[in-house]
């Protein structure tokens, strides 16, 4: 079976990383799905520049596709053939959050949502405090992806200039 993991990845983490690589050992094929409206630029990263960052360091995983999408999730999952959604979970907080959405996309399509528990070492990770770190100069080793935070780290120099 195919799964989708779904998000923004502004940029991508640690621990997207390791949600990626225990799903992709779980199904025949995982896409990293970069959501968003690709003609706008917000975020650290583009769209593209994402993609091409998630393709770097997942590039020893054999089995994990990377994509973008502004439509509707399940739109997607639907033209695709992708039967699960797979999503990692740091807390109760984003348990809430993922619920309903889980519930209204299985609703509208049929398709599941496996949650995963984020690795405790990665349980305050999160894309958005990391940018706030690295723009102030602080040090997010082991927190990001190597070539991802090299990526960070000359952005952040370029706004500065």
């Amino acid at each position: 079976m195919k799964a989708v993991c779904p998000g923004s990845f502004d940029p991508v983490t640690v621990g997207h990383l390791d949600i990626f690589t225990r799903a992709a050992a779980h199904f025949e094929e995982i896409v990293v799905l970069v959501t968003g409206n690709p003609a706008k630029k917000s975020g650290l990263f583009t769209i593209e520049e994402r993609m091409d960052l998630i393709r770097e360091v997942t590039a020893d995983l054999p089995n994990i596709r990377v994509d973008n999408w502004a439509g509707l999730l399940v739109d997607y999952t639907t033209a695709n053939g992708i039967g699960a959604l797979v999503k990692g979970l740091r807390s109760s907080l984003d348990y809430e959050y993922e619920l309903p959405m889980a519930q209204m996309n299985r609703r509208l399509s049929g398709v599941d949502t496996f949650f995963l528990l984020t690795d405790e070492k990665y349980g305050y990770v999160s894309s958005s405090l990391l940018k706030e770190v690295a723009k102030y100069g602080g040090d997010v080793s082991g927190l990001l992806p190597e070539a991802v935070a090299e990526a960070a780290k000359k952005r952040y120099r370029q706004l500065e200039d």
